[in-house]
């Protein structure tokens, strides 16, 4: 297995820029992953594909406002992207502007003064701020976009999913944004359980894989939480024979990052789990997510769940029938 297995190409223009409005008119891939039937829908009509006694679970985490502008003695500008929080006060972050060497101090626009606390990989460094971060978002804080959208959203919103509740994450769990609450309700309805899990996404989920061998990548670290209730509505819907169904590879990875076998009991804490073709699924039956990066590590996961060459016909049928990909795009169901 080689990374360049999951290289294809994508026009410039099948990215999306903006979301569709409402949410849930996006197009919907549904893909069968035993025939390899493809059936073409929009996401609203993901219903008649669900049964009563089947188990959404959706990511509640919040992106919050992690891109912040802070200036440097001299007057130099900084960019600062927050991605994971290590205490009260500190924050592994990426930057960018020159001389950020440990030590060095900037100045937080509309916000606190901050130091260089350690030199880590690349572009990142540790941080502490003089005050908490968190109060200062308001004011401070910028939504960070992905790098290939161009576009600036007139509503913040726009990238939150309607039941974002958990702040936290530094990119929106996708598959996610194209739930509406009309049809949340008409899935709860027809008898198509809800479930929460948490799980913040870092920027590090974009991140081509540059190794040759995909197994000698270092997938990133992100934290995660599956609670009680979360974990009783699972084990209910495995005795009364209903499916699992993940919504987003974030939810994908909540779930398999139980190892405990049944009945599933709550866990918090990092998952560096890395799904690759070979992985056997343990609780995932169906999942709803978007279309990915190449040679990306969330290309791998839905390769592992379908199997790479069907996947890989399927994204080059969604080019032609004009999908739209990545973030703002359209979604597949996988069954």
């Amino acid at each position: 297995m080689k990374t360049t297995d999951f290289d294809y190409h994508l026009p410039e223009d099948s990215i999306a820029q903006t979301p569709v409005e409402p949410r849930d008119s996006s197009r919907l891939l549904v893909l069968d992953r035993k025939s390899g039937e493809i059936v073409h829908r929009v996401f609203h009509d993901i219903g008649e594909y669900l049964n009563s006694g089947d188990l959404l679970v959706l990511n509640q985490t919040r992106v919050i406002p992690a891109r912040l502008f802070a200036n440097k003695p001299t007057g130099g500008r900084v960019e600062i992207l927050l991605l994971k929080r290590e205490d009260l006060l500190t924050w592994e972050c990426l930057v960018g502007g020159k001389g950020l060497s440990a030590g060095k101090r900037v100045r937080v626009e509309n916000g606190p003064d901050a130091e260089i606390l350690t030199v880590l990989e690349g572009s990142r460094r540790l941080i502490k701020f003089s005050e908490p971060i968190e109060p200062f978002f308001p004011k401070a804080g910028h939504v960070p976009l992905p790098p290939y959208i161009h576009t600036t959203l007139s509503d913040p919103e726009r990238y939150q999913t309607v039941y974002a509740r958990e702040p936290g994450s530094a990119a929106a769990p996708t598959a996610g944004l194209h739930f509406t609450p009309r049809l949340l309700d008409e899935l709860n309805a027809k008898g198509v359980k809800v479930a929460y899990v948490t799980l913040h996404v870092g920027l590090d989920t974009f991140a081509p894989v540059n190794e040759e061998r995909p197994e000698d990548h270092k997938i990133h670290t992100e934290w995660c939480e599956l609670g009680q209730d979360t974990a009783n509505k699972i084990n209910d819907t495995r005795k009364g024979g209903g499916r699992i169904v993940a919504v987003g590879t974030t939810s994908v990875r909540t779930l398999e990052s139980w190892k405990g076998g049944m009945p599933i009991q709550p866990f918090t804490g990092p998952t560096d789990l890395f799904i690759l073709p070979g992985y056997k699924f343990n609780l995932v039956d169906m999942m709803v997510t978007n279309f990915h990066l190449p040679k990306s590590t969330l290309l791998m996961l839905v390769s592992a769940f379908a199997g790479r060459e069907l996947i890989l016909k399927t994204y080059e049928i969604a080019i032609k029938e004009g999908y739209r990909f990545y973030s703002f795009g359209d979604a597949m169901l996988i069954r």
